[in-house]
């Protein structure tokens, strides 16, 4: 219950936002704080001494925010996830502050320069793709739409690993991005729970006869808070997302150590603080996998306990959980909160299964996001038994009373049972956690419409009809904050200037280009800015890559994690027909063109490890052969973060995003690219098919089969040898590949890839699409040389991508799922504070 003892009054001496307010307080951070002055202080120290000046401001409203929350007894959102890419924090808060004039002023006054100290700060290394990059674009939505919302994730001490292309080959070395401290956190070492794993159940009756569990003999790790202020825009709201460091309960062993065995006397602590130091440590070994479990029950375990702790300190009990918490599962990461949560409702406050069940679903939603099925998460049960034994039986228990619901409802169904059991019997008992979230939950959401649609008819088809209107959809959406405010600056000003700063917090605000398309003079400076966005990532790759590039070039840009489904491999077999073209015809009107590549392979995937040098093999024999005469460039931009994104995107003329229909659930890239003026190339798949209906089919290159003739071509028996024999251009291209053209070194460096496309059957469909994809690129190089065409379709792009705000789906979120509405935060003394 709260705390109802009388505190003092307090007076905060409130920060000024105006230029000589923040030029005192960078003086003051600067010699109290840094320990320094104008002529000591590193590119580093500014950075630091600038962050903190920001964040002082932050906690202003951070602390108003939190207080609101209290006295207004807000239901409020936990949203749990392994990843939250949040990218750069200095340049995000000042915007989103609104003083990103004058501090650029203010420090331009003491002689330093603002970008070359947001350059000093490091991407937290909390995520890898576009799980994380969501999260992270969630919670800038729910701050700027002002719902209570809060992050709760991993605070990964290395990340998931620095990529680093050394001959060609991906090459993992640690992301060490607390190298030199994080001036946004805040640890909370008063903030600390302890986390079980192991041991034994105690299982007992009491008078009544009641069985009750205890778990016993445990290993236990302490999980230790790590706040940082989320801000929303304009600053009113500031939530905080919460990651949890791993501490060992005890620090080293005084026996081992007075007798000289330092390793022996620290080992308990080292691996307890494994557990947060990597993200998505590998899992090919048995070690490995038992990490990646471990770490996904450290952090709800410690977030659900924090969550009952906040609303235990107001509320007497824990029926009203599901009208004052919603709690948000990212993917099935963090699944085990289902059965967490009911072990502590019943195990540690006697509540019975049935009040604990209904308290459990009514505050749990599933967020689906993949329909692959090797991706959907499944654990052993004996891994299970083993370190969480309590949970083994619990999950027992769910999946016993749900396959007694599907028994009365359908009699003698057996194989219905075995297909929506809880647990897979079919190669070893194995828990299949996307399963337990569709019953632990009360709504589930896919994130496209058409992955909605296919969870429905597919994966879930039996879940959608054993539980009519539980599945439903809530396609993704990215803020326009960081990916338009923030990424591209001129774009941002010369749409401000046309129709004002509504956009940046109502997206649908931009259809108010749409007639400026028309005007020759607003396409002009809409392809000025794209080529200055363009000449600055040329001269990024220069710098990075020692490669020159032509920014009148088409940028066409494949930027996402290394994945055959998402067809990077297709990309390269138009690269290499292109360069086959030029060399036989050296003299034709190909349009020049810049093929630019990112994205991270997971370190156990070796196909996609061998697709990236493929890519910077023939990158190496095309970018240097004189006959191509600069018509066509390849380039591989190592260590794709949120930062290089910044760069990449404003500076984008076509997006490629090819994967085979029915395999990607959403994409936000696609967005991303399409906000910033960019055209696309796809197929019908995810989140390309809404973002056809929105631009309209004229102004988007769809190609390739949809998903009913990806099924029904598999049906059929594909077969992609005939596909090889079929076409010239394609056989010539995979017998250069496979005959080591690429690699003269190596021969048959690239038969495992040949192999993958023609002997073992070709999987997602790479041979099938490629005579689409081919002829749907000429279209693109006819349409890039008529520049007034090419901008008005781009400017209607961009015009057009209201619906693609994550402000959008969050607010849908907050109506259809978790039932919260915004909280207005009152910021004491703001006009006093302005002048």
């Amino acid at each position: 219950m709260e705390d109802k003892r009388k505190l003092p009054t307090l007076k905060y001496d409130y920060l000024g936002m105006d230029c000589k307010s923040l030029k005192q307080s960078l003086a003051n951070r600067m010699e109290f704080s840094a320990g320094k002055d104008l002529y000591t202080a590193t590119p580093r120290d500014w950075y630091h001494i600038s962050s903190w000046v920001i964040r002082d401001r932050l906690i202003e409203r951070w602390m108003e925010t939190m207080r609101t929350y209290y006295q207004q007894d807000s239901k409020r959102v936990y949203y749990l996830s392994l990843e939250f890419m949040i990218g750069r924090t200095l340049t995000n808060s000042a915007l989103n502050l609104g003083i990103q004039g004058e501090f650029a002023k203010a420090l331009n006054e003491i002689g330093v320069d603002l970008e070359e100290t947001q350059e000093m700060e490091s991407d937290a290394a909390l995520g890898n793709g576009g799980l994380g990059r969501l999260a992270a674009c969630f919670l800038d939505s729910m701050a700027s739409l002002g719902l209570p919302g809060y992050g709760y994730g991993i605070r990964y001490e290395y990340g998931m690993f620095n990529q680093r292309i050394e001959n060609g080959y991906q090459i993992e070395h640690p992301e060490n991005w607390l190298r030199y401290g994080n001036p946004w956190e805040f640890p909370r070492a008063e903030v600390i729970y302890s986390v079980k794993f192991n041991g034994r159940v105690l299982s007992f009756p009491d008078e009544s006869g009641e069985m009750h569990h205890r778990w016993v003999d445990s290993d236990d790790v302490m999980a230790m808070a790590y706040d940082t202020p989320i801000p929303g825009y304009g600053a009113t709201t500031v939530n905080n997302m919460r990651l949890w460091s791993a501490k060992s309960s005890r620090d080293f062993d005084l026996k081992y150590f007075n007798e000289g065995n330092y390793i022996k006397a620290v080992e308990d602590k080292n691996e307890s603080e494994n557990l947060s130091k990597v993200l998505y440590p590998d899992d090919t070994t048995e070690m490995g996998r038992e990490l990646r479990l471990k770490q996904q029950y450290f952090f709800v375990s410690a977030s659900l306990q924090d969550v009952l702790f906040r609303h235990q300190k107001h509320h007497d009990s824990f029926d009203q959980l599901p009208d004052k918490v919603a709690i948000q599962l990212n993917d099935t990461h963090p699944v085990l909160a289902i059965p967490e949560l009911m072990r502590i409702l019943m195990d540690c406050h006697n509540l019975t299964w049935e009040r604990a069940w209904t308290i459990t679903t009514g505050t749990f939603a599933y967020t689906n996001h993949t329909l692959l099925p090797e991706a959907l998460e499944s654990w052993p049960v004996a891994v299970i038994e083993k370190i969480l034994p309590r949970h083994m039986q619990i999950i027992y228990e769910i999946n016993h009373r749900f396959l007694d619901e599907v028994m009365h409802r359908h009699p003698g169904d057996f194989e219905l049972l075995r297909r929506m059991s809880l647990i897979d019997e079919s190669s070893g008992k194995r828990v299949r956690m996307a399963y337990l979230a569709v019953v632990g939950s009360h709504k589930v959401n896919g994130v496209a419409a058409l992955h909605t649609q296919l969870m429905k008819s597919s994966i879930f088809a039996d879940f959608d009809r054993f539980y009519p209107g539980k599945i439903i959809n809530m396609t993704n959406g990215i803020t326009p904050r960081r990916w338009l405010n923030q990424a591209n600056p001129d774009l941002s000003q010369l749409i401000s200037s046309k129709i004002g700063e509504g956009w940046i917090t109502d997206l649908f605000e931009l259809k108010k280009l749409t007639p400026l398309a028309e005007e020759r003079e607003f396409r002009q400076s809409f392809r000025q800015i794209k080529h200055g966005n363009k000449v600055k990532l040329a001269a990024l790759i220069k710098k990075t890559l020692d490669i020159d590039v032509n920014p009148n070039s088409m940028f066409d840009i494949h930027v996402k994690r290394m994945h055959e489904y998402k067809r990077q491999l297709l990309n390269v077999l138009h690269v290499v027909t292109l360069y086959n073209r030029i060399r036989s015809n050296p003299e034709s009107n190909i349009t020049p063109r810049t093929i630019i590549f990112a994205g991270k392979a997971a370190p156990g995937y070796y196909l996609a490890k061998l697709i990236i040098k493929l890519i910077n093999d023939v990158a190496s024999i095309v970018n240097k052969d004189p006959a191509i005469g600069g018509k066509l460039k390849v380039v591989f931009l190592p260590n794709y973060n949120v930062s290089l994104a910044e760069k990449i995107v404003p500076a984008c003329d076509l997006s490629e995003q090819i994967s085979t229909a029915g395999t990607e659930a959403s994409g936000t890239g696609n967005m991303k690219f399409a906000l910033n003026g960019a055209l696309t190339i796809g197929t019908l798949d995810g989140a390309n098919v809404e973002i056809q209906e929105e631009v309209g089919e004229e102004n988007i290159f769809i190609f390739g089969m949809t998903t009913p003739e990806v099924e029904e071509r598999k049906r059929n028996g594909y077969n992609p040898w005939e596909c090889y024999h079929g076409n010239a251009d394609l056989k010539t291209v995979l017998d250069m590949i496979g005959s080591g053209y690429f690699s003269p070194a190596e021969l048959n460096r690239y038969r495992p890839i040949i192999d993958t496309l023609t002997h073992h059957g070709d999987r997602y469909m790479v041979l099938a699409d490629y005579p689409a994809y081919v002829a749907r690129q000429e279209d693109v190089a006819a349409l890039y040389q008529d520049q007034e065409s090419w901008s008005r379709k781009a400017i209607l792009n961009t015009a057009n991508m209201g619906k693609f705000s994550s402000d959008r789906t969050i607010s849908e979120y907050a109506k259809q799922i978790w039932e919260t509405k915004p909280v207005k935060t009152l910021i004491k003394n703001e006009k006093k504070r302005s002048r």
